[in-house]
């Protein structure tokens, strides 16, 4: 996979966050953007990492780690193509609060930590700026949290994979165990969830992979109770 610039400034500009910023703000994010690539299972940072910059995912997926400080982090979440995350260091000049591992091959643009600071002491209004986008984040734990909180374990499954459904009909190399780890369900749970989901045509599965077919019937469905 190759990207060019104008590419990946394209990405990020529709994503979730630089949507919603003036056409000033995104020009001057991205003018301190450097595009980097990484490979599959590559860390781009760790819980406890020294402060650094924001990353804006441009192509490819990855899969964000979490745990409280004294527990191992487990995966929570699949990363969004145009989403942007590692604001947290900027805002409050602490360590690295999650683990970001490339789970294929990644692009994403990286704008460092001195080029966000040059910007805010430029115009205060960086901080309000960036700050919505830890706003767009916790919005999305706040879903991941109701989802986790649904007792038909299908139905946390199907939520999961929901989710993941942005990828459209590329496959996402995510094994039967991370999708339990997600949904809080065994390993047995995920196989037949997932025989149950390929019967219906909703995804397309291995072991080590899964393809999501149609994210509105998984939406239903986990909505749903199950009942689709």
């Amino acid at each position: 996979m190759e990207l060019t610039r104008e590419k990946a400034e394209q990405v990020l500009g529709q994503g979730p966050w630089l949507a919603h910023m003036s056409a000033q703000f995104r020009t001057e994010l991205l003018r301190h953007g450097h595009l980097q690539k990484f490979s599959p299972d590559q860390i781009i940072y760790r819980y406890g990492d020294a402060a650094g910059g924001m990353y804006g995912l441009v192509a490819g997926s990855l899969t964000i780690n979490s745990a409280p400080p004294d527990a191992i982090p487990r995966l929570i979440h699949l990363g969004m193509a145009g989403a942007w995350t590692g604001e947290g260091p900027f805002l409050t000049g602490q360590p690295r609060r999650v683990e970001l591992r490339a789970l294929g091959e990644t692009w994403m643009m990286h704008v460092p930590l001195d080029a966000l600071e040059q910007m805010a002491a430029r115009d205060p209004a960086v901080w309000r700026a960036v700050g919505l986008n830890t706003v767009l984040t916790v919005d999305v734990l706040v879903r991941i949290i109701h989802d986790l909180q649904k007792r038909n374990v299908e139905c946390r499954i199907a939520s999961v994979l929901q989710r993941a459904g942005w990828l459209g009909d590329m496959a996402i190399p995510l094994s039967q165990s991370a999708l339990g780890v997600m949904a809080n369900a065994s390993r047995q749970q995920v196989n037949s969830a997932m025989k149950s989901f390929a019967r219906a045509g909703w995804v397309k599965y291995t072991y080590r992979s899964v393809t999501i077919l149609d994210t509105q019937a998984l939406r239903r469905f986990s909505d749903g109770d199950g009942s689709e």
